[in-house]
């Protein structure tokens, strides 16, 4: 199994690119968003739940999400996750997820965990100017999130700036291959999907010569 992370800023288009990127592979692709992996807060009252800091890197569950991901490359499927944007709630489902060919992670501190770094093959991060994230993550808000745009201008200024600036606008160092222009730029998604397509074809060719070596013995 092939792992692709995709880290970027809130509204960089990670969601988009991961979704071309699927769509243009001939073959099984999973998307696994970082925003499932939350942790739950169930016990606060959601006044509080309100303002909790979601954009900074120890709102998610690392260690959950590595554990998904170590079962999928072993071949185990697993449920997937989901988040209640409105409610500030999990959202689980169980839905299961079997093991894909390639499996896109995707999540505004996807390069945060050494562990999730060392297990993907290729990390690609979104190079966006923070205007046109900012105004795609004010259409995204309101249309799919229920949001007014006094919540969206407030969280912007408490957490999402100043995350992305202490945070998020570092992780361009950690990655591979940077998009420019968001999640519809079709030259990367061409190059990044002859990359994961050459990188099947080679671990193919490995278990077939594996697969004769040991035929031969």
């Amino acid at each position: 199994m092939i792992i692709v992370g995709i880290c970027g800023a809130s509204g960089s288009g990670k969601s988009t690119l991961a979704r071309e990127i699927s769509e243009s592979l001939a073959c099984r692709t999973v998307i696994v968003g970082q925003d499932c992996y939350y942790r739950n807060h169930a016990e606060l009252p959601f006044e509080e739940r309100v303002h909790i800091n979601y954009d900074e890197p120890d709102a998610f569950d690392y260690d959950e999400l590595m554990r998904d991901v170590t079962a999928l490359s072993e071949g185990r499927a697993v449920t997937r996750k989901g988040y209640d944007y409105a409610n500030h709630l999990r959202a689980d489902t169980r839905e299961p997820i079997e093991p894909p060919d390639v499996l896109i992670l995707e999540g505004i501190h996807m390069f945060r965990d050494p562990r999730l770094n060392r297990a993907m093959s290729l990390k690609v991060y979104m190079h966006v100017d923070k205007d046109i994230c900012l105004l795609r993550r004010i259409k995204r808000d309101i249309r799919a999130r229920g949001r007014s745009i006094e919540n969206i201008a407030e969280q912007y200024l408490a957490t999402v700036k100043p995350m992305y600036e202490e945070h998020i606008s570092k992780y361009i160092d950690d990655a591979d291959f940077a998009v420019m222009r968001g999640g519809k730029n079709r030259m990367a998604i061409d190059a990044i999907c002859a990359y994961i397509t050459a990188k099947l074809l080679a671990e193919s060719f490995e278990r077939e010569q594996g697969g004769d070596s040991v035929s031969g013995a």
